[in-house]
């Protein structure tokens, strides 16, 4: 079992989402992000992989989360090593609540259990290069970009691919 660790000074949860979690969850995405996925894909993720699929509470509103799934994958950081890695398939939080620290507080708890839960080595994700914000947030928390994907969103913006080592605790 794996804590989350949430500081006493903030005035949000963050925890491990349930099913009836799934309809906020869903409607951050509509909300936030250009590309959206159905109920199916959202419930099987969470059933995938229970324990990094993570939303964040607001004096009992979910608003924000991070659903990762576990993938092997070339190593970004090793040649010619396949390593298991956590790829964080969508983060977002509700306009109103950012810049409260809830994403940074998402994904450090995802990578925690990532590397002590699912035993990942690495952690990846992609992000739209326009997306300044959070590539700055990925960047303070130790992703480097590794990658460039012409043409990865629909609407044909590259992406970064950026990843991370994630040590074993000391």
């Amino acid at each position: 079992m794996v804590t989350l660790e949430i500081r006493p000074d903030k005035h949000f949860l963050v925890r491990e989402a349930v099913e009836e979690d799934l309809l906020a969850v869903m409607n951050i995405n509509r909300i936030c992000l250009p590309e959206n996925y159905s109920y199916g894909f959202f419930e099987t993720i969470l059933h995938s992989y229970p324990k990094s699929f993570l939303v964040a509470e607001v004096e009992g509103r979910i608003a924000g989360y991070i659903m990762c799934r576990i993938e092997r994958i070339l190593s970004k950081f090793q040649r010619f090593r396949i390593t298991k890695a956590g790829h964080v398939i969508s983060i977002a939080v509700l306009p109103e609540y950012r810049r409260l620290g809830i994403a940074s507080a998402l994904l450090k708890n995802a990578m925690k259990i990532l590397r002590e839960v699912y035993d990942c080595s690495e952690v990846f994700l992609e992000v739209r290069v326009s997306n300044t914000p959070a590539i700055n947030l990925y960047e303070k928390l130790g992703f480097m970009k590794v990658d460039r994907i012409k043409r990865y969103y629909i609407d044909g913006e590259d992406a970064y691919l950026m990843a991370r080592e994630l040590p074993f605790p000391e």
